[in-house]
């Protein structure tokens, strides 16, 4: 709560919400015609037709095949004579086994605004296309803080053909992503799954740790093995890499970053106002300016915060003993007698 002790010596309560900076996506699916679809020996063909003329930067391409690595050209025309090379030798692959699940066929390139987009996929096998998405996409990053890590600790487990790593922050913070940097230059398709210590119990044979599930996925050499997931209050991590029958990867660092959050109040009243804590049995509190965020202003005033001060709660004096009342004492013994 946010109480403000006025020159009256009324208190007053200021009305406020917390704020995530979370990253905001909008992506828009733009209508297309897809014309022909030709193979020779350079490759195989897609080509789609935008007939209003809108701008797209991605291209979401699903296909019948399972198991697959191809490279591919995407260009673009006016008039299907003259054609723009918007990308070149990119990448697309799938892989599916009884380990692994992985698909990476999203084409991602500067915003491009062509009547006709060609695709071209140089592979010997022939590609069967099944459905295709052609989206602008539009991405406001989140604003992160980096939480430095205090104790890292890497291990191979060889029986189970995994790498486990186990970090330690300095104090509980809300983490929300993590981010592996292979220094390896090798492809790479490694599940990996990231949990948390969420409870600890002290036995007989030490103590037992009991972690639970943030997120799984595939640490690749595709894609920035950046990994997200709900925002949780934690301070140790533990990371599981599934090697199979690989060496283990080289890791160069890894990051814990959560987003940042702000605390919008409004303040009626001049006053003393205090940011208060601690009690376990308040409830969310429930204010009027939750309904109404579209009419806070865009500049806001930053606030610094004071030195923290403890408020002590005062011990509620125990009663004596039975039988360390004398008077007690001497009633109990007349009852016994």
């Amino acid at each position: 709560r946010l109480f403000g002790i006025s020159a009256n010596k009324d208190t007053l309560e200021a009305p406020y919400i917390i704020r995530v900076k979370t990253e905001k996506s909008i992506s828009n699916e733009i209508g297309f015609n897809a014309l022909n679809a030709s193979y020779n020996d350079k490759g195989s063909y897609f080509t789609f037709e935008i007939p209003t003329m809108e701008s797209i930067n991605q291209i979401k391409l699903d296909f019948e095949q399972e198991n697959f690595d191809w490279r591919l050209t995407l260009e673009g025309s006016q008039n299907q004579r003259e054609y723009f090379t918007i990308i070149e030798n990119y990448r697309i692959t799938s892989i599916k086994n009884e380990l692994t699940d992985f698909q990476f066929t999203t084409v991602r390139f500067p915003n491009s605004s062509y009547r006709f987009f060609r695709i071209r996929i140089d592979s010997k096998e022939k590609p069967d296309l099944t459905v295709a998405h052609l989206t602008q996409s539009e991405k406001t990053e989140g604003v992160f803080r980096n939480y430095p890590i205090k104790i890292q600790e890497f291990g191979e487990n060889k029986k189970e053909k995994q790498t486990e790593i186990k970090l330690e922050l300095q104090v509980p913070v809300a983490v929300s992503h993590l981010k592996i940097n292979i220094s390896d230059k090798v492809d790479y398709y490694r599940p990996i799954t990231i949990m948390y210590l969420s409870d600890s119990v002290k036995t007989e044979k030490g103590w037992k740790y009991s972690y639970s599930k943030l997120t799984s996925g595939t640490l690749n050499s595709m894609e920035e093995n950046e990994f997200k997931f709900k925002c949780t209050t934690l301070k140790n991590l533990k990371i599981i890499i599934y090697n199979q029958d690989n060496q283990a990867l080289s890791i160069d660092s890894i990051q814990v970053k959560g987003y940042i959050h702000e605390i919008i109040a409004r303040f009626t009243e001049p006053a003393n106002y205090f940011l208060t804590y601690g009690n376990e049995k308040a409830v969310k509190a429930s204010y009027d300016i939750e309904r109404f965020t579209d009419k806070i202003p865009d500049t806001l005033k930053a606030l610094d915060l004071g030195i923290e001060q403890k408020i002590g709660k005062e011990k509620e004096a125990a009663g004596d003993p039975l039988f360390e009342n004398e008077n007690a004492l001497t009633h109990a013994e007349e009852i016994l007698t």
